[in-house]
């Protein structure tokens, strides 16, 4: 009778598992959705050339970093915002942008960002967090990879 018991907790145990994964992915979903919505203000931002866009998802203490001729650059988010052009680049109807990785925890995420353009590919990676109920960028690390002439 005790291994009965013994096995049927075991069968609960186990039936309990994927009810209780789905919580957790649920409890991330509507923040993941929340993180790409942030994070479609950025793409837009390079889409129109409006700066707006930017200040709308980067933190005011935020920061991006680089590394340039072997050495780390790096530049404060208001800087980088008021650099936008004010329209689209010409080459827009080339350009391609997506989000290619979420990772999110509690107040604090992680996103992949890829920006396809014909003279370069160009990887962003935020640590983002979640200020005042918005999740904003704090910082944006990335990297460039040229092509061609471009």
């Amino acid at each position: 009778m005790k291994t009965f018991y013994s096995a049927l907790v075991v069968i609960f145990a186990i039936a309990a598992v994927p009810s209780a994964v789905a919580q957790h992915e649920h409890g991330h979903g509507g923040e993941e959705a929340a993180i790409r919505a942030a994070v479609e203000h950025y793409l837009q931002g390079h889409a129109t050339g409006d700066g707006a866009h930017f200040e709308q998802v980067f933190h005011p203490e935020s920061k991006l970093f680089w590394i340039r001729d072997g050495a780390l650059n790096q530049r404060p988010s208001d800087e980088y915002i008021a650099g936008a052009s004010g329209k689209p680049a010409a080459d827009e109807a080339q350009r391609k942008r997506r989000i290619a990785m979420v990772d999110v925890t509690g107040t604090a995420a992680v996103v992949k960002v890829e920006l396809d353009y014909p003279g370069a590919m160009i990887t962003d990676y935020f640590s983002m967090l979640k200020v005042d109920g918005e999740w904003k960028i704090l910082n944006k690390i990335f990297h460039v990879e040229a092509r061609g002439d471009g």
